[in-house]
């Protein structure tokens, strides 16, 4: 099967919701401590938040997912117009594709027409880094769009699970390293939903990147998804629930803030406010997501992605005003309590 043809097969199926983890991505555990006297006036309270020193309307990272086959191009310029208008970052799936057939190119291309303006991340996948990235693929990755960041997305799981993924991951911190020194982008590493623990993370940090996303378990599984593709059948596989709870590799990761100079994103199963605002008060600085973007998009376009965006922009601010606080980057420890 083509790259193309997978691409198309991931979107289908993410956007169906039937291939989420069973394992919840920890936000469950918590509820936040309300406040009977928060002293606030709801008017006072902005969702504004800062991400590599650019400050953004909304903590919400729109996480890469799309690109690279017949329909992308329409689903990415719906995401890019969006992103532009509120003032939001989001990267564009795996540019693999784009390196392998040029003839893809505009699928990704139309996200800086449609944004002039706005932060877009670039995506490659580690196992591409692998003997390094040359210096022709990673202008390309990066001048095509524009890019005001470089993802670099691991993925072992995912591609242990396609007939016709990579199998070789020797490498790939060297090649992320490399990176690194390669060009003056920030580096943003991303699971894509098994998660990335404290031992992992600090290699990242030592290797030189900016930001972890920890695209913990939760969220999409996507071995399921691999599992589930027609020309990959595969329903007893035992790999499914593979992986770190995301709220569990946000705790990890957030230990290390104090000593490294790194931002942490929480992503993998963030399906509403209180999971961004549980996120934020044990640690993370910003949050992503895919499925439920997309899925909106998908189902309803634009106007569909503005309902979702109002509704979790109202969550948020309620929950803010209730917590007595001003800001995401208020949320602390202190605003959780764990479930007896």
């Amino acid at each position: 099967m083509s790259i193309k043809d997978r691409k198309k097969d991931h979107v289908d199926l993410t956007t169906s919701g039937e291939v989420d983890y069973q394992i919840p991505a920890g936000f469950e555990q918590y509820y936040f401590a309300h406040n009977a006297l928060p002293e606030m006036n709801v008017d006072e309270v902005s969702t504004e938040v800062s991400l590599l020193n650019r400050t953004f309307s909304f903590p919400l990272f729109i996480s890469s997912m799309t690109g690279g086959y017949t329909d992308a191009g329409a689903v990415n310029a719906i995401i890019a117009e969006f992103c532009e208008e509120h003032n939001l970052p989001f990267g564009v799936g795996s540019q693999r594709v784009m390196l392998e057939d040029p003839e893809t190119t505009s699928s990704f291309s139309i996200v800086r027409e449609k944004a002039p303006n706005a932060f877009i991340a670039s995506n490659i996948g580690g196992a591409q880094l692998v003997g390094g990235l040359s210096k022709e693929k990673l202008h390309l990755l990066i001048d095509s769009i524009e890019a005001d960041a470089v993802i670099v997305h691991l993925n072992p799981l995912q591609e242990l699970m396609q007939p016709e993924g990579d199998r070789n991951f020797v490498g790939i911190e060297k090649g992320i390293a490399q990176l690194c020194r390669d060009t003056a982008l920030p580096i943003i590493v991303k699971e894509t939903g098994a998660g990335i623990s404290a031992e992992v993370g600090k290699r990242l940090l030592d290797a030189g990147v900016d930001v972890i996303d920890v695209a913990g378990a939760g969220g999409t599984s996507w071995a399921k998804v691999e599992n589930e593709r027609a020309s990959n059948k595969n329903p007893d596989n035992n790999f499914n629930d593979w992986g770190i709870p995301t709220l569990e590799c946000v705790m990890q990761l957030s230990d290390f803030k104090e000593d490294q100079n790194f931002e942490l994103i929480a992503s993998g199963g963030i399906r509403s406010s209180q999971d961004i605002a549980k996120s934020f008060c044990l640690g993370a600085d910003f949050a992503a997501s895919a499925q439920p973007v997309i899925k909106a998009v998908v189902e309803n376009g634009y106007d569909g992605l503005e309902q979702l965006y109002q509704k979790w922009y109202n969550q948020l601010v309620t929950i803010l005003t209730l917590l007595g606080c001003k800001t995401p980057s208020e949320l602390a420890p202190k605003h959780l309590k764990l479930k007896q």
